[in-house]
């Protein structure tokens, strides 16, 4: 490998063969030339630029994180199981390791951060929420207690982003209010109330985010056979005017309109949903009446 800039002493973007490679370790970019061999025992570590994403602007915001924070973050996400993502999403790495470098600059300071949504990221996004509390405890294993509970929102909201293969956050925050949304049209369309514990409501929400991953991607579902789309248009008739209605509010949040046929396929998890909700609903009521059947009897 050899140097092809140097970002600090800490910092360099390296050529690999054909392949461009962010490379840190102390000193490893001291006194060091583009076109330079780089001495490979002092890179601690190697991160490979993915998504599309400029190496020289990575290793930019990289340049300006601690190196210590950074074997933090990979030897926690290491330890909680993550070492895939440490791998494979460098951005990811430096999200995190970026907002824990504010975070103990912010402790240190005695400033105080509230986060939102905190029952939302929890239900809506429960996988990532427990990666997140398990990473927070490692982390205070390091650093002597130090991050407050609060703190796990934040980094399940950068773990949910790096999902959505974006690196603005803000458009995550977004995309969470949109998901409460399109979950309270359902709720109202069918006078019903959504557990988003449940496993089937999980289903959905999973389904939501991959479409959010599509429209950014500009690759929405468009092949389906049309007596396919039809069919499910005559057999789910409440459910599309449902979907028809989401679709309107991800044509106003999102300025993103959709085709027919993820309509269709919103239409199928939207009955899915609804049916299971409804069932369990009407059970309740059939035990109520035989209990008050009983009650009368005795």
């Amino acid at each position: 490998m050899e140097v092809l800039r140097v970002f600090n002493n800490n910092v360099v973007l390296a050529k690999d063969g054909n392949s461009e490679v962010i490379l840190t370790g102390r000193g490893l970019g001291f006194q060091a030339k583009p076109g330079q061999r780089i001495d490979e025992r002092k890179v601690v570590k190697r991160f490979v630029p993915s998504d599309g994403r400029d190496p020289d602007h990575m290793a930019e915001l990289l340049a300006g994180i601690p190196p210590e924070i950074i074997r933090l973050i990979t030897e926690a996400m290491t330890k909680i199981g993550m070492a895939a993502q440490v791998e494979r999403r460098p951005a990811l790495v430096m999200a995190l390791a970026d907002h824990l470098t504010g975070a103990i600059r912010r402790i240190n300071k005695g400033i105080s951060v509230e986060y939102p949504l905190q029952a939302e990221v929890q239900s809506l996004y429960a996988r990532e929420y427990d990666q997140a509390k398990k990473l927070v405890d490692v982390l205070n294993s390091y650093l002597g207690g130090i991050l407050p509970e609060g703190e796990v929102v934040a980094f399940a909201m950068h773990l949910v982003n790096a999902g959505f293969t974006t690196g603005d956050l803000s458009r995550t925050y977004k995309i969470t209010g949109v998901i409460q949304q399109m979950l309270a049209v359902i709720e109202q369309s069918y006078g019903v109330k959504l557990d988003q514990h449940s496993i089937n409501v999980g289903r959905f929400i999973t389904h939501l985010r991959y479409l959010f991953v599509r429209i950014s991607q500009n690759k929405q579902l468009d092949r389906e056979p049309q007596p396919i789309i039809d069919s499910i248009k005559q057999t789910y008739s409440d459910a599309m005017r449902c979907a028809d209605k989401i679709a309107a509010v991800a044509a106003l949040r999102l300025d993103a309109h959709l085709t027919e046929d993820e309509i269709a396929y919103l239409a199928l998890h939207i009955s899915r949903v609804t049916t299971d909700v409804m069932d369990e609903e009407h059970k309740k009521s059939d035990a109520n009446r035989a209990e008050a059947g009983g009650t009368n009897v005795r």
